[in-house]
């Protein structure tokens, strides 16, 4: 079984987000009292207290660009929180967003940036085990280039994983 990486926001992007968002909206920082949600550049939760934004991100639209991908239809956006000034990125390597019971969809995308297929992964009391099967389970069809980890309950991006 293979150890992947969560792959954060990237700090250029951020810093381009922390701007104007990928839906061309300005970026509306805002002091988080109750804290708890996932935070996309360091992937860890919200502290009570912390400035963050809510912003909306394409990843798959950001990863065609790198590479020269067209996903046509499937490019997509959604809401994200990042924080509202620069932080030192994640603190750990291990999966985000892991609490037991939590519904994961893992959606694999080919090298055009077109959805090959996903899984459903009802997340266990140790989810890192549960991800690494269920990201050699992707990685094992030679076709996929990347695979996006997306909440089932709001379709939240949570993070990335692409071809070790």
């Amino acid at each position: 079984m293979t150890t992947y990486t969560a792959r954060p926001i990237d700090p250029t992007v951020l810093k381009q987000l922390r701007d104007t968002d990928d839906a061309g909206q300005p970026c509306l920082p805002f002091t988080d009292h109750e804290g708890g949600s996932p935070l996309r550049c360091c992937l860890r939760p919200i502290r009570p207290g912390e400035r963050v934004a809510l912003v909306s991100y394409a990843p798959l639209r950001r990863w065609a660009a790198e590479t020269s991908a067209t996903p046509g239809a499937y490019d997509e956006q959604g809401p994200v929180f990042i924080h509202a000034e620069e932080c030192e990125g994640p603190a750990t390597e291990e999966y985000p967003s892991t609490r037991p019971g939590a519904l994961r969809v893992l959606r694999r995308y080919s090298r055009d940036g077109h959805i090959l297929g996903g899984r459903l992964l009802t997340l266990p009391e140790e989810a890192t085990p549960a991800f690494d099967a269920a990201l050699d389970e992707a990685f094992a069809d030679p076709e996929v280039a990347l695979v996006h980890v997306r909440a089932v309950e709001y379709g939240c991006f949570h993070f990335e994983v692409r071809r070790p």
